[in-house]
């Protein structure tokens, strides 16, 4: 069993090198900017402080006003973990930043969160439907789906 890190703790070392980047924080999740997220997960990964070289899942969650990406990092050598999380205001057009440059195993999961979704993942090298065919119209896990 993994070791949850504190948001809050985090946050501040985030903070020290992401400038701008945390939202907010509690004891369970840091929340940030999506326009930092890689260079937040980036330093998550590489941080030998931290190292969480272990991407277990990326999914979404829509709250109406905004849609919400979470990610679940471990570091295997520390054994700890971490929820991250980003927002999209943007409804008609949502987008953050992919992090299958950091971890390959981001490749199926993001394109199950823009298939069902809707989110685009900016970077991602094949961002297509992976459920749903080409042409489906909307996306079926979003509140305002008909």
């Amino acid at each position: 069993m993994t070791k949850p890190l504190l948001g809050q703790e985090l946050a501040q070392r985030i903070a020290e090198h992401v400038p701008d980047a945390i939202m907010e924080a509690d004891e369970a999740a840091v929340i940030v900017q999506s326009q930092t997220l890689f260079e937040v997960m980036r330093f998550l990964k590489e941080s030998t402080e931290f190292e969480f070289d272990y991407l277990v899942s990326i999914t979404a969650v829509d709250y109406v006003d905004y849609l919400e990406v979470v990610y679940h990092l471990v570091s295997i050598g520390h054994n700890h973990s971490l929820v991250i999380k980003t927002r999209c205001y943007d409804r008609d057009n949502p987008i953050v930043p992919s992090v299958f440059g950091l971890w390959q195993g981001a490749d199926f999961q993001e394109r199950e969160v823009y298939d069902l979704m809707g989110i685009r993942f900016d970077g991602h090298p094949n961002l297509k439907r992976i459920f749903l065919w080409e042409g489906f119209q909307g996306y079926p896990l979003r509140r305002d789906y008909l």
